[in-house]
């Protein structure tokens, strides 16, 4: 019989608090003239929805889990790939697929895909050149089909990488070398290759009044939200900004400046807090893995998390460049829902199995 752990009660707790969060933004963001109004319903139906994926990771354990890697991983690609013929184009990306009533995002289901398989793929952890063979084999095909369509999802799956590689232990030099050839990369190669309205989301956030009613309107809007929700905020579904329509995006990119101009900074803070319980929670579950492997997830799962709601937070108060990241089970949106609570699900199962198999 499993031993019981402290992370068995706040685990789930913590998580179900950032949905109770979530869901009152969602809430709240479907009164703005900006948003359909069912969106309420549809956020509670995905918490439903993911109960799915997330029973089929119960039933399956980690070995089946990990044995059925590569299926998923290649299932991932392809649904990511079928994106550039039967796409859907929603805020000028073609990233959506759309079967009769049900609309998803193939990177979400690929952020989740790339975690199992490079998991899976550096579990001897770092033992010399056939390491970045192995990894850059997972992740370039992935990454590849992301970069030009999304640069926000090809940001996050990056971290997730380069966490990973970190985790499984690659000399601290390599890490360094790495840092400094991406810093030079991105403003000479990858920046002049993007569409002109992403080159102005990634710097506006540096000077928004320099275009106060185009590319910087969305950041000045964010940022007068959250100030004006002062220390205790305006209250539950009285906030000005959002429901008179200044604040776009309400319910997706700018939920937490949604949640901070009704609940102020003590709402702001408390969300803060409980994503530092997850992420303590999470660090707390990888330190008890027996296995290499099992810890490499852990940090793929960790940056995944972390990253989005570090850059998701910092756009929205308006000190970190817009890339359309939503946060972490409080943003609207069925897939980036499902799929982060299928992910917290693969690291709970992997933690509840982590004495047993030999995978």
């Amino acid at each position: 019989m499993r031993e019981a752990s402290k992370y068995d009660l706040l685990f789930p707790l913590v998580i179900t608090a950032l949905l109770l969060v979530g869901l009152m933004t969602v809430g709240t963001a479907a009164l703005s003239p900006r948003v359909s109004p069912g969106i309420f319903n549809k956020q509670l139906a995905g918490v439903a929805l993911a109960a799915v994926p997330l029973a089929l990771l119960w039933w399956a354990g980690r070995g089946r889990i990990y044995a059925f890697a590569p299926w998923v991983y290649g299932a991932a690609l392809l649904l990511q790939a079928s994106t550039f013929v039967i796409g859907r184009e929603i805020n000028g990306q073609r990233n959506w697929i759309e079967v009769g009533p049900i609309q998803f995002q193939p990177l979400e289901i690929l952020k989740f895909a790339l975690i199992l398989m490079l998991a899976l793929a550096l579990r001897a952890g770092y033992t010399g050149l056939k390491t970045y063979l192995r990894a850059f084999a997972v992740f370039l095909p992935a990454v590849g089909l992301v970069v030009l369509q999304d640069f926000g999802g090809a940001l996050v799956l990056s971290v997730i990488f380069g966490v990973m590689l970190l985790v499984a232990r690659i000399p601290w030099w390599h890490a360094l070398l790495a840092v400094v050839l991406v810093g030079a990369a991105v403003p000479t190669v990858l920046y002049p290759h993007l569409e002109p309205y992403q080159q102005k989301r990634l710097t506006i956030f540096l000077d928004p009044y320099q275009d106060p009613r185009g590319a910087g309107y969305q950041v000045i809007q964010s940022t007068i939200a959250v100030g004006s929700g002062g220390v205790q905020g305006k209250g539950y579904k009285q906030g000005s900004q959002s429901h008179n329509g200044f604040l776009p995006e309400a319910h997706t990119d700018f939920a937490f400046s949604t949640w901070a101009e009704e609940q102020g900074l003590v709402g702001g803070v408390a969300v803060l807090v409980l994503y530092g319980l997850l992420f303590w929670g999470l660090t707390g579950m990888a330190a008890g893995l027996p296995r290499l492997q099992d810890q490499i997830l852990f940090a793929g799962v960790l940056g995944q998390i972390g990253f989005q709601v570090l850059e998701n937070i910092g756009a929205a108060l308006g000190v970190l460049p817009l890339t359309g990241i939503t946060l972490p089970l409080i943003s609207y949106g069925l897939s980036s829902l499902v799929s982060t609570l299928a992910t917290l699900g693969l690291a709970y199962v992997v933690y509840r199995d982590r004495f047993s198999g030999s995978i």
